[in-house]
């Protein structure tokens, strides 16, 4: 099992929408409520706001209003699929006004999580 050892962010733009995937190690789910507020303070007007992280103590998921099924779930998935725990992975995404539909949309979020994921220094628990 892997965490990630600091904070990575990586960015894609896709029909005039940005995508902004920010990975961060995360002890417990508790943590994550501040770690969430403070990414929307950062990124204030962004529309979306999907996530997925898995620690010890609990995993959660949000598509936070995009289509259900292609952003959070997928996300954790790919949590699971690449063997990480104790991390947190928000994409932030900037409405560029094209729609995307949701089989775009999903390939998408999973682009950038795993170009994100693949920047960070990865650790053995």
């Amino acid at each position: 099992m892997k965490t990630i050892a600091n904070r990575c962010e990586h960015t894609i733009e896709v029909l005039s929408s940005k995508f902004i995937a920010v990975a961060v190690p995360l002890s417990s789910k508790e943590e994550f409520k501040s770690l969430l507020e403070q990414i929307k303070k950062d990124y204030k007007k962004a529309k979306h706001y999907c996530y997925a992280y898995r620690t010890s103590d609990g995993t959660k998921s949000s598509d936070d209003g995009e289509p259900k099924g292609v952003a959070g779930r997928p996300i954790l998935e790919l949590l699971y699929k690449k063997d990480l725990m104790n991390v947190a992975v928000v994409v932030v995404r900037y409405f560029g006004g094209a729609k995307l539909g949701a089989s775009r949309l999903l390939r998408t979020y999973l682009k950038v999580v795993i170009e994100t994921i693949e920047m960070c220094q990865l650790e053995e628990i």
